[in-house]
């Protein structure tokens, strides 16, 4: 099947962000409008067939794990049924990389790339700690017991750490103490 990955990253349209959109919902990926038209403005790339139909698309958006407190792109990425199966998901992931490392080489906002590894297929084929064909390391699992992988921008430099939230139990404000506590 023939296909083209066309770089969007930062200049998604109105018209793309609503075919984005109708394909998630489409697709059931997504079921809220809004959510699904919030991330279509994080799109990297956008893949075709060869009639010109969205069959994939890549996203990212920069976060801050508490774990790495460095600025990381979160990606994700979702095909068409009709569209998985052909061996597509690798090249689509190394195309986002490489148009996320470029966008970050002149004005540097993140450390490379962060996975979380959702599909049992993949996690099945990541047990090394450096993934063989896409370099991703291992760094721990996320809240939801999801394999977390980092793919580190060449020549990336490390960020002053980001600031620690301090969690707070529920119904303490802070600088309050709670009822029944002992002073120190």
């Amino acid at each position: 099947m023939s296909h083209d990955i066309i770089s969007v990253w930062r200049n998604v349209t109105p018209e793309l962000q609503a075919e984005l959109a109708a394909f998630w919902l489409s697709n059931g990926a997504m079921v809220d409008a809004e959510r699904a038209n919030a991330r279509a403005t994080q799109a990297v790339c956008v893949v075709r067939d060869a009639d010109g139909a969205l069959c994939g698309v890549a996203t990212a958006m920069l976060r801050i794990l508490p774990r790495l407190r460095q600025p990381t792109y979160y990606y994700r990425q979702f095909f068409a049924p009709s569209f998985r199966g052909q061996a597509q998901a690798l090249p689509v992931f190394q195309a986002a990389c490489r148009i996320l490392e470029e966008a970050n080489r002149d004005k540097p906002e993140s450390l490379g790339v962060l996975m979380e590894i959702e599909n049992a297929g993949l996690t099945a084929l990541f047990s090394e700690a450096i993934g063989e064909r896409t370099g991703g390391v291992f760094i721990g699992y996320s809240p939801r017991g999801f394999q977390l992988r980092v793919i580190y921008f060449q020549g990336a430099k490390l960020f002053p750490p980001a600031p620690l939230r301090r969690r707070i139990a529920p119904g303490v404000r802070p600088g309050v103490k709670a009822a029944g506590s002992q002073p120190a």
